[in-house]
């Protein structure tokens, strides 16, 4: 189980996106980013964050550590902004705190080249997990005590919106992602990582995910059916065919005059 802590000081929110996660000071004496399970889409982003985090950890991969941490619903009632202070109160329970990291920087590949082994772990790793938000315009990397960490994951496995459009099999387009363009050798790293993707390691990380994020999910008679769903979809994505991975979109997703992927649009090429 994650270690649970309690919130003791709600510092500032970061309006970096839509789900409004806040900077927290917690009784460990430590200062955490908080996702708040009433935010953006709900609960199913701090699944997905913890799943993809702790996964990425076992991989070999850094990232920020996870905690489960309590808020009192009084913390919010100082805090001037009534969005925020709504949220709070919404989200009084238990919640995802993400370890900050003070000094961070955020990555710049024109100021750091990401070495090609490290670059194509990352791109296959994020394929095995449906993550698009890796892309040029948000990186969601860290550069923080001279190496490089995975935040961000609450966008990946984006299946379980809709649990019946999961497909293990789904293409993913590498093309929009940062590290793309230093991966050489994704196909090697993607048959070392997915030899250490084992059914135990998977029921471990869904394990850490608290019961109450899991109950009454659509279709799932208990919150061990739907960990046992995550752990099938990403086995099964591991171990098949893993024709999934792509640097182009899949030919019928292209119409006439239709830009190759998100990146070629936003950066003009596909007009």
């Amino acid at each position: 189980m994650l270690e649970s802590i309690a919130a003791t000081r709600y510092v500032t929110p970061l309006r970096e996106g839509g789900s409004l996660p806040g900077v927290v000071e917690a009784d460990d004496l430590g200062t955490y980013v908080v996702k708040f399970r009433e935010a953006g889409q709900g609960r199913r982003v701090l699944v997905a964050e913890i799943i993809c985090a702790e996964l990425a950890r076992r991989l070999g991969l850094r990232t920020p550590d996870l905690k489960i941490i309590d808020l009192d619903p009084q913390i919010g009632v100082r805090e001037p902004d009534e969005e925020v202070q709504d949220l709070l109160k919404a989200s009084s329970g238990r919640n995802l705190a993400v370890d900050f990291l003070p000094g961070a920087l955020g990555f710049d590949p024109l100021a750091w080249t990401p070495d090609p082994g490290f670059a194509s772990k990352v791109v296959w790793f994020d394929a095995l997990i449906h993550n698009v938000d890796r892309s040029w315009r948000n990186p969601n990397l860290l550069l923080w005590h001279g190496d490089i960490w995975l935040i961000d994951h609450g966008a990946a496995l984006w299946f379980h919106h809709n649990w019946r459009t999961a497909d293990p099999q789904r293409p993913f387009d590498a093309g929009d992602h940062v590290l793309a363009p230093f991966a050489t050798g994704v196909e090697a790293a993607g048959a070392e990582l997915a030899a250490r993707i084992t059914p135990e390691l998977l029921r471990a990380v869904t394990a850490l995910v608290p019961d109450e994020w899991l109950d009454d999910e659509p279709g799932f008679a208990s919150a061990q059916d739907v960990r046992d769903a995550y752990v099938e979809h990403l086995l099964s994505r591991a171990h098949g065919p893993r024709a999934w991975l792509t640097h182009e979109p899949p030919a019928p997703a292209r119409g006439p005059g239709a830009p190759g992927s998100v990146g070629e649009f936003w950066r003009g090429d596909g007009r």
